[in-house]
């Protein structure tokens, strides 16, 4: 495995700036917004693919600093019921992977996005629950009329592409837990796999390490965020785990997004990592922070710092002993 940063938390240094400071922490590989909502801090993705000369100084900053790129992301709703939305997050997808073709990056990262109830509806609607038997309508439409449709038209454009698509599984769009992953990537194709994040799944009550063994028997984990989350069990035993509070009252809210090591413990990193070596993912662990308890470059650090002491980093050695 090797350690990666999303660089999105370090957007307001240079790229050269932000790889300086990754690679003198130990930092081996870079996960780069171009689109969406991670932005264009480091890389627009339209003007990299318009100018060679930017990509040529990218590869050459990279070089440099001894990093490579584990994905592009552009995480975006592309089903959105607005056209004028959906048409906004296509375009940065589309030039992601058309950038990550000419920079030789196997994966782009993303959403599987949610759209409306129905034909008509101007916003996302996600479904919590099986009843009144209206949610039942909305699921087919969005799945069968929408999803299904779009995402196996983007996969054959990936893979003509040589591109993986890697969904991050996040409430509030259509692919947020185990089986939601798995039958979209069963409908579409292989194309199809996850960008595992542990911090979403820990809020909805699921185990990592569960979830990484269903889906790594299918092969579907195809990048990695290191991120965590820590349950306030105060709140939650007053209000659930369904929160709506804005993610900067933390007193107040039932889960906040903490970095690796504030929300669980080596132990707990330490299981998750182990599994992901048992289906055999040995790619980037690529840490995102979204700790609103620290600054980025100090979340970073202290992540960095952690993840060395958890990560397994070497091929597996023979077994002598059996």
């Amino acid at each position: 495995m090797k350690l990666g940063t999303l660089t999105v938390a370090l957007g307001d240094l240079s790229f050269e700036e932000a790889c300086k400071f990754l690679a003198e922490r130990g930092v081996q590989m870079v996960e780069i917004g171009c689109g969406g909502f991670p932005g264009k801090a480091h890389c627009d993705g339209e003007q990299f693919l318009a100018d060679e000369s930017k990509r040529d100084a990218l590869m050459e900053t990279l070089a440099k600093y001894n990093l490579e790129i584990s994905a592009l992301s552009s995480h975006g709703n592309m089903v959105h019921p607005d056209p004028a939305v959906a048409e906004s997050f296509e375009k940065d997808f589309d030039n992601a992977i058309l950038l990550a073709e000419k920079l030789h990056v196997p994966v782009v990262n993303t959403f599987s996005g949610c759209p409306g109830g129905s034909k008509d509806d101007r916003t996302p609607n996600w479904v919590t629950c099986p009843w009144p038997d209206d949610f039942g309508g909305i699921l087919e439409y969005q799945w069968n009329e929408v999803l299904i449709p779009y995402w196996k038209k983007k996969a054959a454009f990936a893979e003509a592409h040589g591109v993986k698509i890697a969904f991050e599984l996040h409430p509030g769009f259509c692919v947020y837990n185990t089986k939601t992953m798995l039958r979209i990537r069963r409908e579409v194709g292989p194309q199809i796999g996850a960008n595992f994040d542990p911090s979403h799944l820990i809020w909805q009550g699921m185990d990592p390490c569960a979830s990484i063994r269903e889906l790594g028997k299918e092969g579907a984990i195809f990048h990695f965020h290191a991120k965590d989350t820590r349950i306030d069990a105060r709140n939650t035993a007053v209000n659930g785990v369904l929160d709506t509070a804005h993610y900067g009252e933390e007193l107040d809210r039932s889960w906040i997004f903490r970095t690796v090591g504030y929300g669980n413990g080596e132990d707990y990193w330490r299981d998750i990592i182990s599994q992901l070596r048992m289906v055999g993912y040995d790619y980037a662990v690529s840490i995102e922070h979204e700790d609103g308890l620290m600054s980025g470059k100090e979340g970073l650090e202290k992540a960095i710092s952690f993840l060395k002491n958890v990560l397994i980093y070497e091929d597996r050695g023979a077994m002598y002993w059996a």
